[in-house]
C-alpha cells in the first residue's frame, strides 16, 4: 500500500507541477521531466509484483511515511516474568549495542545515498557547453564595459526574494498530509488495519470521518493548485522585469558596438551572411540542376487564418498591409529577423530605413509593401510568384528567414484570375518541396478543422513531419464558441489531423483590431493563457502556447537545420562551378568571363564612341548630302507644278509671273517641311552609317541587337526644334526671291543643273514610252520577244501622234476634242479600236518627250546667254527665263542645305547623342530588357559562373563564422 501510494503521490506532484504551469517557463518540459522524476520517483515503488510486500516497504523509508505500528504481544505465564527480569541488564547492553550500529550505519547509508543522489542530478543535467553559440560574443565581455556590481546591488535582495517563494514549510505540510491520506485509502496494507477488537460503532464513525477527509481533502488538493499557480506568477512577473531590463541592457551595448567602441571580429551578422545567399539564390536559374535546398521558415496557411499576424507578433511590429477577409498577400515576402540596437526595417534593393517605433513610418512601410506586391503581379493576374526581400531588425529578435506566402484558397473568388488557385498551390510546393525548409503550418482554431486545406498541401509535402511546426492561431475564440475544448486539445497533441509535426502551438493574435499594438497583443495573450481553462486543466502545456516560445522554437529548429545542410549545399555548389568552368574552358578558351552587365558596359562604349564620331563629319559632306536628298525630294514637284505650267505661257512676263507665284505657295505651305524631314532622314542615316562602318575585327555580334535598339529608341525619342521652321521658311523664302547671277560661274552652273535634271527627266520618260508600246524591232529579233495586244494598240497611237506633232511643233500641252476624234478614225481606218483615254494618255508621254527635248536644244542655246541676260535680254530674241529658275531653285538648295548642316552638327547631333545616353541608362536599369537583347549560352554560361562563385564565396564565408560562434 505504500508503495502504491507514493506512485500516486508522485504522479500528483508531476501533475502539479507541469500541467498547472502558467505562460513564462524558463526550461522546456523535455529537461524537466528527468529532474522531476529524480526528486519523486526515486523513493516511488517499484513495479516488480514479484517483491514481497514487506521488502518493499522496509526499503521505502522516507520521513514522509510513519513506521508501521505493531500488534502488541502478549505473554502468559510468570516463569517467563521471572527469567526476564533476571537478563534485563544483558538485553539493556546489547541494545545500546545495537543502537550505536544503528545510528553508524544510518549515517554510512546515509551519506552513501546522498552522494549517489547528487551524482544522478549531476547527470541528468543538460550539457550547456553545446549551447554557448547562442549568447552573442558581446555577452561574456560585459565586465570589460558594465560595472555588474552596479546592476547587482539594484537587484532586490534575500528578504525581497524570500517575500515571492512559497510557503515551504505549508507545502510540506500539504504534501505530507497528501500522501498520509493517499497511503490510508488502500486496503492491502496489513499495518493500518484496523485490530480485531473493534466494535462496530467506532468502524461507522471512522467511516464517517474518511468522507468528511475526502471533502475537506479535495479542497486542500485544489488551494495547493491556486497556490502553486500565484507562485508561478509571481515568479513570472519576476522573469519578465529581468527579461526587460536585459534588452535594455542589450541595446545599450549594440548601440555602444554601433557607435564603434567595441569592434567585433564579425562585422556582419551571421543572419544578414545568409539572407544575402539566399537573395542570390532567388534570382539563380541553374542549369546544372544545383537547387537551392538552404533551409528557411515557411509559413503557410488558408487565407485569413492569421499568418500575418504571427508573423508580424515573431518581428513585433505590425509591419504587413491588412484587410478584413482581403487578399493581401499577392507575392511572397521573404523577412530576415536579427537582433539590433533599433527597431528599424529595410528592403533589399533600398537604403531606405523605417522606424517601426513610429507609427508614420509603419503606415509608410505598410504602404509600400502594398505598391511593391501590385507591381510584381503581372496583367491579368492575381498573384506573383516574385519574391519581396525585407529585413527586419531590433533588440531581442530571435534571428531567422521567414518567407509569407498566400493564403491558400479553396474559391476564386470576382475579380481574381481563373488559375489563382493553382498559382498558389504551385508557388507554396515550391518553397515546401526544399527538404530542409522548415513548414510553419498556420491553422485557424476559430473555424472547424474539417474546413482547411492547408492541412492535406502539408501532409503531402511533409508526410513523416519532420520538419512542421503546427500553429493554431485564435485559441481565445476556440475556446469561447467549441462546445468540446478537448478539441484543441486533440488538435495541439495531432489527434485530429492526419498530418504529423515536429511540434504544436497555441498562439493568440489579438482581438481581430488592425489599430491594436504588439505590446497589447501581448499582454491580452499572456492573460488569456494565465486565466485559461485549457492551461489549467492541461490541455495544453505551458511550451506550447504564446509567440515568445513559438519563436523561440523555430528559431532553435531553423538554426539546427541551417548547420546540418549548409555545408553540404555548400560542396554542391563548388562541384556545379568547377562544371560551369570546364565548359567555359572548352567553348571559350580565348575570351574573358563577361556576365550580361559587363557586356552590356562594352557595348555601351562602343555605341557612345560611335554617336561621338558624328561630329568628325565634316561641313561639305553634310552640305552635299542634303542638297542632294531635298532634291530629290523636291524634284518632281519643281518640275510638274511649276516648271511645266510656267513654260507653256507666250511670252517671258507671264513666266516669271507663274513661277513667282507658284513659288511662294511651294515655300509657304511645303519647302520648310519636306526639308526637316530630309535633314531628319540623314541624320538616321548617317547615324545607322557610323554604326555599321564601326564594325571590324573586334566587333561582337552579341551586341548588334543591342545597338539595332538604341538607335531605333534614340531615334524616337529625338524631336527636330519646331522654331527651326519659321527660321527656314524666310531664308528659303528670301533666296528664291533673289535674281541676281552676279557671274559667269554660276551662270554655266545653272545651265548644267538645267540639263543635267532635263535629261534625267527625258530619260524617265522614254523609259514609260518604251514600257506602254513594247519592244521595238531590235528587241524582238534579239530578244524573241513580241508585243502584247495593249501594247500594240499603243504603238499605233504613238504613231499616229508623232505624226500629228511633226505637223504641229508648236502644239500646246493637252489634245482637243476634234484631234481626239481624228486619231482615233484613223486609227479604225487601219483596223484599230482605241479609247479616247488612252489616246490622252499616250498624247501627254510623247508630249512630255517633245517638250524636254526641246527644252534641252533651248538649255544649249542658253549657255552663251549670260551676256544677254546682263543686258536684261534687251535687243535679243533669246530669252533664258527658265535657266534664271533653275539657278533660284539651285541656290535655294545650297543655302537650305547650309542652314540645316549648322542646325545639325550644333544643336542636333549633341540632342541625339544626349538621347542616345538616356536610352542606354534606362536600358542598363531595365534587366529585363538587357535580357532579351544581350542573349547567346556564352552569356547565359557567364551569368551562370559569377552566380555560382558569389554564391560559394558567400557560403564559405557564412560557414566560417558560424563555426566562429560556436
Amino acid at each position: 500500500m505504500l508503495r502504491a501510494g507514493d506512485a500516486v503521490a508522485c504522479l500528483a506532484c508531476r501533475n502539479l507541477l507541469f500541467t498547472r504551469m502558467g505562460v513564462r517557463f524558463g526550461m522546456p518540459i523535455q529537461k524537466l521531466h528527468p529532474l522531476s522524476r529524480a526528486i519523486h520517483h526515486r523513493y516511488s515503488g517499484n513495479a516488480n509484483s514479484q517483491r514481497p510486500p514487506h521488502c518493499t516497504a522496509a526499503r521505502h523509508f522516507t520521513s514522509l511515511s510513519r513506521l508501521p505500528m505493531k500488534p502488541p504481544k502478549f505473554r502468559a505465564g510468570g516463569h517467563g516474568y521471572q527469567q526476564h527480569r533476571t537478563f534485563w541488564v544483558v538485553r539493556l547492553a546489547a541494545r545500546l549495542l545495537k543502537l550505536r550500529y544503528l545510528l553508524l550505519g544510518t549515517a554510512v547509508g546515509g551519506g552513501y545515498t546522498a552522494k549517489k543522489t547528487y551524482e544522478e542530478w549531476k547527470d541528468m543535467l543538460p550539457d550547456l557547453s553545446e549551447y554557448t553559440w547562442i549568447v552573442p560574443d558581446f555577452i561574456w565581455e560585459l565586465n570589460e564595459h558594465i560595472d555588474l556590481e552596479k546592476i547587482a546591488n539594484a537587484l532586490p535582495d534575500a528578504e525581497e526574494l524570500a517575500k515571492l517563494l512559497p510557503d515551504l514549510e505549508k507545502i510540506g505540510e500539504n504534501f505530507t498530509f497528501l500522501k498520509g491520506l493517499l497511503s490510508s485509502e488502500s486496503s492491502g496494507d496489513p499495518t493500518i488495519r484496523a485490530p480485531e477488537t473493534t466494535t462496530t460503532a467506532s468502524s461507522a464513525a471512522e467511516g464517517g470521518d474518511k468522507q468528511f477527509r475526502k471533502s475537506s481533502d479535495k479542497e486542500k488538493v485544489d488551494q495547493l493548485q491556486e497556490e502553486l499557480v500565484r507562485t508561478q506568477m509571481k515568479y513570472q512577473r519576476m522573469l519578465e522585469r529581468l527579461e526587460k531590463e536585459n534588452k535594455e541592457l542589450r541595446k545599450v551595448v549594440l548601440q555602444r558596438d554601433d557607435k564603434g567602441i567595441h569592434q567585433r571580429k564579425i562585422k556582419k551578422s551571421l543572419i544578414d551572411m545568409y539572407s544575402e545567399v539566399l537573395d542570390i539564390l532567388s534570382d539563380y536559374d541553374s542549369n546544372y540542376n544545383t537547387q537551392d535546398h538552404l533551409p528557411r521558415v515557411v509559413v503557410v496557411g488558408d487565407q485569413s487564418a492569421g499568418k500575418t499576424s504571427v508573423l508580424e507578433m515573431i518581428a513585433q511590429a505590425r509591419i504587413f498591409p491588412r484587410g478584413s477577409g482581403e487578399m493581401m498577400t499577392r507575392s511572397p515576402v521573404k523577412v530576415t529577423l536579427s537582433e539590433g540596437p533599433h527597431h528599424v526595417a529595410m528592403f533589399k534593393d533600398s537604403t531606405r530605413e523605417f522606424d517601426l517605433g513610429k507609427e508614420e513610418d509603419l503606415a509608410a512601410l505598410r504602404n509600400e509593401i502594398e505598391i511593391r506586391m501590385r507591381k510584381s503581379v503581372k496583367e491579368g493576374q492575381t498573384v506573383s510568384p516574385e519574391t519581396i526581400s525585407l529585413s527586419v531588425k531590433g533588440p531581442g529578435i530571435q534571428r531567422m528567414v521567414l518567407v509569407d506566402l498566400p493564403g491558400v484558397i479553396s474559391t476564386v473568388t470576382a475579380g481574381m484570375a481563373a488559375d489563382t488557385k493553382e498559382t498558389i498551390f504551385s508557388i507554396s510546393k515550391a518553397y515546401m518541396q526544399n527538404p530542409n525548409a522548415i513548414i510553419l503550418c498556420i491553422q485557424d482554431g476559430s473555424v472547424d478543422a474539417e474546413r482547411s486545406i492547408v492541412t492535406d498541401l502539408v501532409s503531402q509535402m511533409d508526410p513523416q513531419g519532420k520538419r512542421t511546426i503546427f500553429v493554431l492561431t485564435k485559441v481565445d475564440l476556440a475556446e469561447k464558441n467549441l462546445a468540446s475544448p478537448s478539441r484543441i486539445q486533440q488538435i495541439v497533441e495531432g489527434k485530429l489531423f492526419p498530418m504529423k509535426a515536429l511540434g504544436y502551438f497555441a498562439v493568440v493574435t489579438g482581438k481581430g483590431s488592425s489599430n491594436e499594438s504588439i505590446d497589447s497583443i501581448k499582454d491580452y495573450e499572456e492573460d488569456f493563457f494565465q486565466s485559461s481553462r485549457l492551461l489549467r486543466d492541461g490541455m495544453l502545456k505551458a511550451h506550447q502556447v504564446t509567440t515568445k516560445n513559438l519563436s523561440l522554437a523555430v528559431s532553435d529548429c531553423f538554426w539546427k537545420m541551417v548547420r546540418e545542410s549548409v555545408e553540404q549545399q555548400a560542396d554542391a555548389f563548388k562541384a556545379s562551378r568547377f562544371n560551369l568552368e570546364t565548359e567555359w574552358k572548352n567553348n571559350y578558351p580565348r575570351l574573358r568571363e563577361l556576365d550580361r552587365n559587363e557586356l552590356f558596359e562594352k557595348a555601351k562604349n562602343e555605341i557612345l564612341d560611335e554617336v561621338i564620331s558624328m561630329s568628325q563629319v565634316t561641313p561639305k559632306h553634310w552640305e552635299s548630302i542634303l542638297q542632294k536628298k531635298l532634291w530629290e525630294r523636291v524634284s518632281t514637284h519643281v518640275i510638274e507644278n511649276i516648271y511645266l505650267p510656267a513654260a507653256q505661257t507666250m511670252d517671258s512676263g507671264t513666266f516669271n509671273t507663274t513661277v513667282d507665284i507658284k513659288l511662294k505657295q511651294w515655300t509657304d505651305k511645303q519647302l520648310p517641311h519636306k526639308a526637316l524631314e530630309v535633314a531628319w532622314e540623314t541624320l538616321q542615316e548617317e547615324f545607322a552609317r557610323f554604326m555599321a562602318e564601326y564594325k571590324g575585327k573586334d566587333q561582337d555580334d552579341i551586341f548588334d541587337k543591342l545597338k539595332e535598339a538604341v538607335k531605333e529608341e534614340s531615334i524616337k525619342r529625338h524631336k527636330w526644334n519646331e522654331r527651326a521652321m519659321d527660321s527656314l521658311r524666310v531664308i528659303q523664302h528670301n533666296a528664291l526671291e533673289d535674281r541676281s547671277i552676279t557671274d559667269k560661274p554660276q551662270w554655266d552652273a545653272a545651265i548644267q543643273f538645267m540639263e543635267e535634271t532635263l535629261q534625267s527627266r527625258l530619260k524617265d520618260t522614254e523609259s514609260v514610252i518604251h514600257d506602254m508600246v513594247g519592244p521595238d524591232w531590235k528587241q524582238r529579233w534579239t530578244s524573241w520577244t513580241n508585243r502584247s495586244p495593249d501594247q500594240h494598240v499603243r504603238n499605233e497611237t504613238k504613231n499616229e501622234l508623232e505624226r500629228l506633232l511633226k505637223l504641229h511643233e508648236d502644239h500646246t500641252a493637252y489634245l482637243a476634242n476634234d484631234e481626239v476624234t481624228t486619231v482615233r478614225k484613223n486609227l479604225e481606218a487601219r483596223g484599230v479600236e482605241v479609247d479616247p483615254v488612252l489616246i490622252k494618255d499616250t498624247w501627254h508621254q510623247l508630249y512630255r518627250r517633245h517638250f524636254l527635248q526641246k527644252a534641252l536644244f533651248h538649255c544649249n542655246l542658253c549657255r552663251r546667254g549670260f551676256y544677254y541676260y546682263q543686258r536684261h535680254f534687251v535687243d535679243s530674241e533669246l530669252e533664258c527665263n527658265d535657266v534664271v529658275l533653275f539657278w533660284r531653285i539651285q541656290r535655294m538648295l545650297g543655302i537650305t542645305a547650309n542652314t540645316l548642316r549648322q542646325q545639325l552638327t550644333n544643336t542636333e547631333v549633341r540632342r541625339l547623342e544626349k538621347n542616345v545616353k538616356e536610352v542606354l541608362e534606362d536600358f542598363g536599369e531595365d534587366n529585363e530588357r538587357k535580357t532579351q537583347l544581350i542573349t547567346g549560352r556564352r552569356v547565359q554560361l557567364a551569368e551562370d559562373l559569377k552566380k555560382v562563385r558569389e554564391i560559394q564565396e558567400k557560403l564559405e564565408a557564412f560557414i566560417e563564422a558560424l563555426h566562429k560562434e560556436k
